[in-house]
């Protein structure tokens, strides 16, 4: 089993590297991100993951693909607007549908529901972005990660464990614009990860929760551990 380096670079954006050097790169928000890290550089991306449309997920979608042809993954309507902008070596899905992609000997992602909304802003209008995801990522060695996008908890967070069990979740906990600690801690419950790494908070003053609080609600379940890397510092999984 070989490392995986996790790093969170701020907001919602996860830098995934396998240890053959293949890189998946989840929701890119980079350029105006208040939350990332000055100076990381990325020399390549193999896979993009993008869960929905809102700016603060896919503001830097279409450069990041057009300048590694890396294969794009997101739902059709999102597939469909980053095609309509050059962007190449599409592979669109929708929730419940699984796709291998031809990287590190075959990577299995999976589209999970999310309950949030979707919509790109382009030259001033709101255009209809079909229904937010989550992504299971399988990885050759049989772990499995879970991003679940921007969301609320939903009993149905059952479901992915029971399907996919993934050991490690990436959860949103700013609360105002998705789920709080106490619903995350919740998620939790539901997920049963090992690991826990929170996300989409403190980038903005409404973003109100916190790791250590997420912490606090977790002290009667410590089969998970709540994982807070700095932006821009890897975490070795």
């Amino acid at each position: 089993m070989q490392q995986v380096a996790i790093t969170w670079l701020g907001h919602s954006t996860f830098h995934v590297k396998l240890g053959g050097g293949e890189v998946i790169l989840i929701d890119p928000w980079l350029e105006g991100n208040p939350s990332h890290p000055k100076g990381f550089a990325m020399d390549r991306v193999d896979l993009l993951l993008v869960t929905h449309g809102h700016f603060d997920h896919i503001a830097d979608a279409v450069a990041v693909a057009k300048k590694f042809k890396s294969t794009t993954v997101a739902n059709y309507e999102v597939g469909s607007w980053l095609g309509s902008k050059g962007v190449e070596n599409l592979s669109p899905m929708n929730k419940g549908g699984t796709q291998k992609i031809g990287i590190a000997g075959g990577v299995k992602v999976t589209m999970t529901q999310a309950q949030h909304s979707s919509g790109i802003e382009d030259d001033g209008r709101m255009i209809y972005a079909g229904e937010p995801g989550g992504f299971v990522v399988e990885l050759p060695d049989g772990r499995a990660f879970y991003h679940a996008g921007d969301t609320c908890v939903f009993s149905d967070m059952q479901l992915i464990r029971e399907l996919y069990q993934p050991s490690l979740a990436m959860l949103p906990i700013g609360d105002h614009f998705t789920m709080g600690p106490r619903e995350a801690a919740l998620a939790c419950k539901f997920l049963k990860p090992e690991k826990v790494i929170p996300m989409h908070y403190g980038t903005f003053p409404l973003l109100t929760g916190t790791p250590d609080a997420l912490k606090q609600l977790l002290g009667d379940q410590p089969e998970t551990e709540v994982v807070v890397p700095a932006a821009g510092k890897p975490y070795l999984w």
